[in-house]
């Protein structure tokens, strides 16, 4: 295999121009379990599927609250998300400290962007192996943001990345004009979990396995687990 010739470490540039570790980043979030957003003009919400390892253990937290108006759900590597999350807490403590005024949404996207990226850039590092679906609500409206370790992070109105994302994201495709105009947040976390449903296999939603989120006009970001989310099951 060539390739390993040049996937050493982030800041080689193979000679058909791929950074192979930002490429296997890229795959790792692949094999994390699905996690679906979308976003009205009001209104963002995310849906997780959460494991556990077997039988005895608990379930992976899935869904990470930020600050009131703003939160993320993962697919990849739990403490590599962690650790992102973390910094967005302390982005959105100094916005609050510094200039009275909470985070916008775009800046925390763009901060992220920063900080993955800068992994690509000098040596040593490697490249966040998660991938992140950001929502928040601020002056200009609802957003959800993709987040990806290349440092991409972009704006959508729906979006699904994990294991078998593929068919959530084909689901939505489908739907995008309905749920666009939604103006219920609780007709809003039905899409959003039936969109999670296309993308299961073999499991089945539970009150364990699925988590919830959601935030908007007049709703400060709001998680849903275990016995809360049995009215959307």
């Amino acid at each position: 295999m060539f390739r390993n010739n040049y996937d050493g470490d982030t800041v080689t540039f193979s000679p058909t121009g791929r950074l192979f570790q930002v490429e296997y980043a890229l795959e790792a979030i692949k094999q994390g379990s699905v996690t679906v957003g979308l976003r009205s003009k009001n209104y963002a919400v995310i849906t997780a599927l959460k494991r556990n390892a077997d039988e005895l253990s608990s379930y992976q937290k899935k869904i990470i609250r930020c600050d009131e108006h703003l939160g993320l759900s993962l697919a990849g590597l739990a403490p590599d998300a962690r650790v992102l999350s973390n910094y967005l807490r302390q982005q959105c403590n100094y916005s609050q400290l510094v200039f009275n005024r909470k985070l916008s949404v775009e800046k925390a996207g763009h901060l992220l962007s920063d900080k993955a990226q800068q992994n690509t850039q000098s040596y040593g590092g490697r490249p966040y192996g998660v991938g992140l679906l950001i929502i928040g609500y601020d002056n200009s409206g609802a957003h959800l943001l993709e987040f990806q370790p290349s440092g991409n992070t972009l704006e959508v109105y729906g979006s699904a990345i994990g294991a078998r994302s593929q068919g959530a994201k084909t689901y939505l495709e489908r739907v995008m004009d309905k749920y666009i105009e939604i103006e219920d947040p609780e007709e809003l976390i039905k899409t959003c979990v039936e969109a999670l449903r296309q993308s299961l296999k073999d499991e089945t939603l539970t009150t364990d396995n699925l988590s919830i989120a959601i935030v908007g006009k007049d709703i400060p970001f709001t998680q849903y687990d275990n016995e809360k989310v049995t009215p959307y099951l």
